[in-house]
């Protein structure tokens, strides 16, 4: 045998180690066969790729439930259904939320994303069948049932969010991820403001619920095609290690011991409690009860616009590194306490020349509701007004989150910061979307 016989299994035993360890090298398949878009070279179990299909499920079904609710009343003339149907939902949710992270590490995290993307097509579904038949017990199954899928997609989302970028890439990732997500609202508002476009009563057309069932249906299925997380390569050839939840009995403990040892951050407890609870004011007591079915559908549109616009300019404010962070920090609570007199002043300003919601919301009085043809004095006012809402509430939620991050470095004691109760609990309080 030749000296070059002699060298060829080691040889190729390098090559193969190559393929699954060494940088610039990954495993053969089509999984790893790369396409170059735009300079950027990806595969289909890349970060990026699979990091863009999460983004895309949750924009076609919590992005597109953020769609349907922020129209009051889940579409319907109505608030009675979704007040009922969101108790149930934030109630378990609330709950499940502790335990989620249990079921994806049973399930794994692409079946966990699958089943929590079928609790909204359920949702969706009940009140298309409430337009009909007013079947009151579906809307709070499902609005219970959507508690239990939403806890688990949001489990296996942060699992996901957390494990598969680069360490140093990790912010730049997670801002793709809250565009993309925010952008299914602002293209699931499109659908009802074109299907209702010439309706000034009524609840949504069966054509607007039907097309939310079969967007969110598209999520759910869609998660079911992305990749196991062992198979995930990074650009430099390193494999994904994933974040195993922790169980809900450690994640108390978590917690307490984070309350324990930083006591402080019970001082941000007033802002998680108000993070939420305005929602309902503003999807009911103002968008459903002032404004006629098109119009509170233009005005949810905008909504979400702002909320895009204002994470992205108080986000990227707030990360300025020429300025220190404690001083970046005092700026923000001094512009927070602005925008919160300005805006919600404004807002009591309009509001108390508006009739009581009661009355507003009678059926009799359905065509004196608010619509984009009453002219500037009656439309342009309010309609601003609920744009701003939504710039406020993506800058109240951007500063919160940039002062957990501030508060300390270590990933565990962040996520106990933000904990699942401070969005469930005060959604609990004032049944929201």
């Amino acid at each position: 045998m030749s000296t070059h016989e002699k060298e060829n299994p080691i040889a190729q035993a390098a090559s193969e180690s190559a393929d699954s360890d060494t940088p610039g090298f990954r495993p053969k398949g089509w999984m790893y066969k790369t396409v170059r878009i735009a300079g950027v070279d990806l595969w289909y179990a890349s970060p990026k790729v699979q990091l863009l299909m999460v983004s895309i499920v949750c924009f076609l079904c919590p992005g597109m439930f953020n769609a349907l609710t922020g129209l009051g009343g889940g579409g319907q003339v109505s608030n009675e259904a979704q007040d009922h149907a969101n108790t149930a939902l934030y109630s378990t949710f609330a709950v499940i939320g502790f335990f989620a992270g249990t079921f994806a590490n049973r399930l794994g995290l692409r079946l966990t994303l699958s089943i929590g993307g079928l609790g909204y097509c359920v949702y969706a579904a009940s009140f298309l069948c409430y337009s009909h038949t007013q079947n009151m017990p579906f809307v709070v199954f499902a609005g219970a049932l959507l508690g239990l899928c939403a806890g688990l997609l949001w489990a296996a989302q942060g699992s996901i969010m957390m494990s598969y970028p680069p360490e140093q890439s990790k912010g730049r990732y997670i801002s793709w991820f809250w565009v993309i997500f925010n952008m299914g609202a602002v293209i699931g508002s499109l659908i009802p403001l074109a299907q209702n476009i010439n309706k000034k009563a009524g609840p949504v057309s069966d054509g607007t619920y039907a097309a939310f069932i079969a967007l969110m249906a598209i999520g759910a299925v869609l998660a079911l095609m992305i990749c196991d997380a062992d198979k995930i390569v990074r650009e430099d050839n390193t494999k994904v290690i994933v974040m195993k939840n922790p169980s809900w009995s450690t994640e108390i403990k978590g917690l307490w011991e984070t309350l324990s040892r930083a006591p402080w951050v019970v001082l941000l407890f007033p802002m998680f409690f108000s993070s939420n609870i305005f929602y309902t004011y503003q999807n009911v007591s103002m968008n459903l009860a002032q404004f006629n079915v098109r119009t509170r559908a233009l005005n949810n549109l905008l909504y979400w616009l702002a909320q895009i616009f204002g994470a992205l300019i108080v986000g990227y404010a707030l990360d300025v590194s020429s300025v220190r962070r404690s001083v970046r920090a005092k700026i923000s609570l001094v512009v927070l306490f602005v925008l919160t007199f300005a805006i919600w002043g404004g807002g009591y300003a309009w509001q108390k020349d508006q009739r009581p919601r009661e009355i507003a919301m009678n059926p009799a009085n359905e065509d004196d509701k608010i619509d984009w043809d009453d002219g500037a004095h009656k439309f342009l006012a309010p309609m601003f007004l609920y744009f701003f809402y939504g710039f406020f509430d993506a800058a109240w939620q951007t500063c919160i989150y940039w002062y957990m991050g501030a508060l300390s470095n270590s990933g565990r004691k962040t996520a106990n910061f933000a904990g699942k109760p401070q969005s469930s609990f005060s959604h609990v309080s004032i049944p929201e979307h």
